[in-house]
C-alpha cells in the first residue's frame, strides 16, 4: 500500500508539470509592469492563467472565463509591426491546455488536434470557444483584445489568433473606432515610451451567441502604462460599448472606477501604483 501511494504521489507531480494553466501568470510575468498584474475582483469563477505559448515562446497573458468562453483579458508589451496579418478560418488556434488532462502546452490549430485524435471537438468545446461559435454570426466579428498589428514577429503576430484572445464584437466598432484606437491613438500616445505595456479585457454582458455558448461583452476596454525613462511614465486607457462605434478616451483612474462599478462595486487596481491614475 505504501509504494502504491508512493507512486500516485509520483505521478501527480509528473502530470502537474506539464500544464501551462496555472493559478497565476508565473511564467510569463514580462508581460505586466513591474511583474504586477490585476486584482483580484476581475478574476471569473472559472478562470484560466495563460501564458500563451507558440512556436516554443512565450507572446502574451491570458486570463480566460471559461464558463462564458471569452476572454477576461489579454495583456501584452506594445511592439507595433508594419501591418496586420490575416490568416485562414483552419489557422486560429484553440488552446490544448485547457482540455482536462492535457499534457499539450502550446496552442494547437483545431483541425490538427482533431486529426490526430488527440481529442474530438466536444472535449475542445467543453472549456472554450471553437470555429464554429464564430461562424454564422450577424453583426458581429472575431474581435481581437491582443491584436497581430501590435507586434513586430511573424510569430506574436500568429499566435494573436488563438481563440482564446478574441470576443464576439461588434463588426461596426471592430472597424471604425476601435480599430483607429488600436492604430492611430496607440502609435501617437506611444511616441517616446521605452516600453509600453497593455492591458486589453471585455466586460461580460447579458447576452449570449453560438447557442448561448459564448458571451457577447458589453464593453471592450484597454489601458496602457508607459515607461518613458526612470523618472517619468504615463498613463492612457479607452472603453467602448459593444453595440455603438465609438471609443471613449479614458484616464487609467477613470477606466478603473468604470470597471469597479461594472463588476458590482468591487475596486479593480489593472497596473502596478507606479502607473499614473490622472
Amino acid at each position: 500500500i505504501r509504494w502504491l501511494l508512493l507512486l500516485q504521489v509520483l505521478v501527480s507531480c509528473l502530470w502537474l508539470g506539464h500544464s501551462e494553466v496555472v493559478t497565476s501568470f508565473e511564467k510569463c510575468p514580462q508581460f505586466f509592469y513591474q511583474e504586477t498584474t490585476p486584482n483580484e475582483a476581475l478574476t471569473p469563477q472559472k478562470a484560466a492563467w495563460i501564458c500563451q505559448r507558440y512556436n516554443n515562446q512565450y507572446h502574451f497573458a491570458t486570463l480566460y472565463d471559461r464558463n462564458r468562453r471569452i476572454p477576461v483579458y489579454s495583456a501584452y508589451i506594445y511592439q507595433p509591426g508594419c501591418d496586420e496579418v490575416t490568416t485562414p478560418e483552419s489557422w486560429w488556434f484553440v488552446e490544448p491546455q485547457l482540455i482536462d488532462k492535457s499534457s499539450l502546452i502550446e496552442m494547437e490549430r483545431e483541425s490538427i488536434i482533431i486529426e490526430q485524435h488527440r481529442f474530438t471537438l466536444e472535449q475542445i468545446k467543453e472549456s472554450q470557444s471553437v470555429l464554429e461559435d464564430y461562424s454564422n454570426l450577424i453583426g458581429l466579428v472575431r474581435g481581437h483584445l491582443n491584436p497581430s498589428g501590435h507586434h513586430r514577429s511573424d510569430d506574436s503576430k500568429l499566435a494573436t489568433f488563438t481563440l482564446t484572445n478574441i470576443v464576439p464584437q461588434d463588426s461596426s466598432v471592430n472597424k471604425g473606432a476601435w480599430k483607429k484606437y488600436e492604430f492611430a491613438t496607440m502609435a501617437e500616445k506611444s511616441e517616446g515610451c521605452r516600453t509600453t505595456y497593455v492591458i486589453t479585457g471585455a466586460v461580460p454582458g447579458n447576452n449570449y451567441v453560438a447557442s448561448g455558448r459564448v458571451n457577447k461583452p458589453s464593453h471592450i476596454w484597454s489601458a496602457a502604462c508607459c515607461v518613458m525613462d526612470e523618472e517619468y511614465m504615463k498613463a492612457w486607457a479607452v472603453i467602448a460599448e459593444n453595440d455603438k462605434n465609438e471609443a471613449q478616451d479614458l484616464t487609467l483612474g477613470e477606466l478603473e472606477e468604470k470597471l469597479t462599478e461594472f463588476y458590482g462595486g468591487q475596486e479593480i487596481t489593472l497596473f502596478h501604483s507606479d502607473c499614473p491614475r490622472e
